[in-house]
């Protein structure tokens, strides 16, 4: 009984699993949060784009 207890004290395979397991899960929230703040600030960009294109369209008169 021992020996088998001291074979699995000395196992370590799981732990490895593991921790690939919360690298990969900390990788993702990086991603996540990146594609987030990128997607948040193009809105911003294209939605200052749009209301100067509105606001030059409405100053020259013309029908846009």
């Amino acid at each position: 009984m021992t020996k088998i207890f001291a074979r699995f004290m000395k196992d370590e395979s799981g732990a490895t699993a593991i921790e690939y397991g919360l690298i990969a899960a900390l990788i993702s929230v990086a991603l996540i949060a990146g594609a987030t703040t990128l997607g948040n600030t193009l809105d911003n960009t294209f939605s200052a784009i749009s209301g100067k294109m509105t606001a030059s369209c409405t100053a020259s008169g013309m029908t846009c």
